[in-house]
């Protein structure tokens, strides 16, 4: 078996999707941080950056969030998601982060990050039906 610099099993690497992030498209605004419910996208120096491989599950939420389009997902060799340290990430809430036409937070509903004419917005599953059948 091998170990790891401190004594414990080596994880094994594995091909999954990641969040990849643009330092140069990125403008270092956060809106991408919160969406993040496994706190791996924090900004540093300025500009977003996915601080541990083992964090992100690849999901994207953060995505549709970005107004400069510098994240996306790519599928690359690397170490296995870790849901218990996921979880016992402190969470982050932006209270800017409401529904776009009815205004409840993520407190009160929940809300999937949409683009709608090239902007960034947020709507609760409650509107979603009317914004896709008008």
């Amino acid at each position: 078996m091998e170990l790891n610099v401190v004594g414990k099993p080596a994880s094994k690497k594995v091909v999954r999707s990641i969040i990849k992030i643009d330092e140069k498209k990125c403008n270092g605004c956060g809106k991408c941080v919160s969406p993040c419910a496994e706190g791996a996208i924090q900004i540093v120096n300025g500009k977003a950056k996915v601080m541990s491989d083992d964090l992100c599950d690849g999901m994207g939420f953060c995505i549709g969030v970005c107004p400069t389009g510098a994240l996306t997902v790519e599928t690359r060799e690397t170490v296995p998601f870790n849901e218990e340290k996921a979880r016992m990430q402190p969470k982050i809430i932006d209270s800017s982060i409401v529904c776009y036409k009815c205004g409840k937070s993520e407190y009160n509903a929940y809300l999937l990050p949409m683009r709608h004419n090239g902007e960034s917005l947020w709507v609760c599953t409650r509107c979603l039906p009317a914004l896709i059948h008008g």
